[in-house]
């Protein structure tokens, strides 16, 4: 049994390669870019990335993959497959993982925790995120402008203003806005609040 998580496994090897999730350590390094890994597993599918070589094709949509778990995953986008549901509110996902951030949603874990102030996240991506408010770090950047920003959603919305893209329309008067907010303000006209 895991002595962090207090999750069992069935012989000491499988035991062993879990317990280094919980670590820091990251011995296994890409002689390629440089990044590094806790698991020699997670190396090896990494250094896909450095090939182009894509062998798994979608048939129904020609998306190719380098692994063919990735591929079967996909295909339940176009099967509406979704095997895995929350015990409590029945809500299903397409992947075991998606299952378990949203049932951190029930529980109120955050088992990500910024060293810096202490706030936590339900998910890894969302602390990495959150670290660059300290190091200032905006690695998006805009190819028209130059401005950058911390997150790309960020990015994806400022690029509206090169584009004049419009996404948002009044059902009522079918007037278009840049930006949700917008829309939402606008929408109060024909409320009346």
């Amino acid at each position: 049994m895991c002595d962090v998580c207090n999750k069992a496994f069935h012989d000491k090897c499988t035991l062993k390669r879990h317990v280094q999730i919980h670590s820091e350590e990251r011995p296994y390094v890409c002689d390629v870019c440089g990044k590094s890994f806790r698991l020699r597993a997670d190396l090896k599918v990494h250094q896909h990335t450095h090939t182009e070589d894509l062998p798994y094709a979608c048939l129904e949509c020609n998306k190719s993959f380098r692994h063919s778990g990735h591929m079967k995953v996909h295909q339940r986008i176009h099967t509406g497959k979704r095997p895995y549901s929350c015990g409590i509110c029945n809500k299903s996902f397409t992947r075991q993982d998606y299952l378990k951030v949203h049932q951190r949603m029930h529980t109120g874990e955050r088992p990500y925790s910024c060293g810096i102030c202490n706030k936590s996240f339900t998910r890894h991506d969302y602390l990495k995120v959150h670290q660059r408010i300290h190091t200032g770090d905006l690695p998006y950047a805009c190819l028209e402008c130059n401005k950058s920003f911390r997150h790309s959603g960020q990015l994806k919305v400022h690029q509206r203003i090169h584009t004049g893209d419009l996404p948002y329309a009044c059902l009522e008067c079918n007037k278009p806005f840049r930006y949700s907010g917008h829309l939402k303000v606008h929408q109060r006209i024909h409320t009346g609040e």
